[in-house]
C-alpha cells in the first residue's frame, strides 16, 4: 500500500517513520521543505505539493496545525484534491473545526475519494511510540479498509461516529486535559507552598481517586517549572477554541475550559506557547508566589 504522510511537524514526523519502519512505501511533503530530510534518509519519497503527494497513493494522511491549513492542503493550489486517484481516502489527523471538516469531505465526495477525520491524542510520545489513541469519524467500512495502517500509529482506534464526530470527540478529550491539568497544577501549587515533599505527595494521592495520566506523566515537571515538550500550549490552546466554539453553537456553558483558554492566552503572550500545554502550572506558580 501507497501512502502519502503530508504535514511533518511533531506528530507526523515519527508517524511517517513509523509508517516506513512497518514497511509501507511512504511519500511525504512539508510545507518547509527541509522537515522532509529525516524521512527521506530512511527511505520515503518526497513531493514538491501535497497534489504530487496525492498522486499513486492509497490512503494520504494529513496532519497540520488548524483549519485553513488543512483547507489549503486539500483544496488549495496543488491541493491534495488535483492529484488524489478515485477510490483514495483521505485520512485528516490534524485537530481542527468539525464543520470544516465535513465541507472538506463532502468536497472530496465529489470526486470520490473517502475522508476520514481521526484526530489523535498521546502527544509527541505516543507518537514516537506508536501508542496514540485515535479518535475516527466517517464510514466504518471505509475505517476497516485502513485500518491496519492506523494500527502502526496508535494502540487504540475507536470508531466515534460520522464525519466529523473524530473532531468532536477530541474536542471532547481537549476539554477533559483542561481540567485536569489546572486541578494537578492547583493541587501541587498548595503542596509547594506548604513545603511538603511532592514526590510523596504525587505517590500518595497518585494511588487514589486523584491518579490520571497528566499527574502521572506531568506532576515532575510542573513541580520543577520546567516543560519539555510534549504537546504544545499554543495549540492546545487552538483547541480549547474549537471546542469553545462548538459549545456555543449547541448551547453548552463550559466555564473551566473558557477559564484556561484565558489563562492559555496569558502564557503565550508572555513568549511560553511553545512550551508543553501542562505549562499552565506557571499560571498558579506566579499567581501563587512561587
Amino acid at each position: 500500500m501507497n501512502i502519502a504522510v503530508i504535514g511533518l511537524g511533531t506528530m507526523g514526523l515519527p508517524m511517517a517513520l513509523n509508517l516506513l519502519q512497518a514497511g509501507y512505501s511512504v511519500t511525504v511533503h512539508n510545507r518547509t521543505r527541509q522537515r522532509e530530510a529525516a524521512a527521506c534518509d530512511r527511505g520515503a519519497i518526497a513531493a514538491d505539493s501535497p497534489q504530487t503527494a496525492a498522486q499513486g497513493a492509497e490512503v494520504i494522511i494529513t496532519c497540520v496545525s488548524d483549519s485553513p491549513d488543512v483547507e489549503a492542503v486539500i483544496l488549495g493550489d496543488k491541493g491534495i484534491i488535483q492529484g488524489a486517484e478515485p477510490g483514495s481516502v483521505v485520512v485528516d489527523m490534524s485537530t481542527i473545526s468539525p464543520e470544516v471538516t465535513r465541507h472538506l469531505a463532502h468536497q472530496l465526495h465529489s470526486r470520490n475519494i473517502a475522508m476520514l477525520d481521526a484526530p489523535v491524542s498521546g502527544g509527541s510520545e505516543g507518537a514516537q511510540k506508536g501508542t496514540l489513541s485515535i479518535m475516527v469519524g466517517g464510514d466504518g467500512a471505509v475505517l476497516e479498509r485502513v485500518r491496519p495502517v492506523l494500527s502502526v500509529l496508535g494502540s487504540t482506534i475507536t470508531h466515534v461516529g460520522a464525519i466529523g464526530s473524530g473532531q468532536l470527540t477530541k474536542a471532547i478529550n481537549q476539554i477533559i486535559v483542561a481540567g485536569t491539568y489546572w486541578a494537578v497544577a492547583e493541587g501541587l501549587a498548595l503542596g509547594l507552598k506548604a513545603g511538603l515533599d511532592m514526590d510523596q505527595v504525587v505517590q500518595a494521592v497518585g494511588g487514589g481517586a486523584a491518579g490520571s495520566w497528566g499527574l502521572s506523566h506531568r506532576s515532575g515537571h510542573m513541580i520543577a517549572n520546567d516543560y519539555p515538550l510534549g504537546f504544545r500550549l499554543r495549540l492546545h490552546r487552538k483547541d480549547l477554541n474549537i471546542a469553545l466554539a462548538a459549545a456555543r453553537e449547541l448551547g453548552v456553558v463550559l466555564p473551566v475550559s473558557a477559564y484556561v483558554e484565558q489563562m492559555e492566552t496569558g502564557l503565550i503572550q508572555q513568549g511560553y506557547g511553545d512550551e508543553d500545554v501542562s505549562a499552565l502550572a506557571r499560571s498558579i506558580r506566579q499567581q501563587s508566589g512561587l
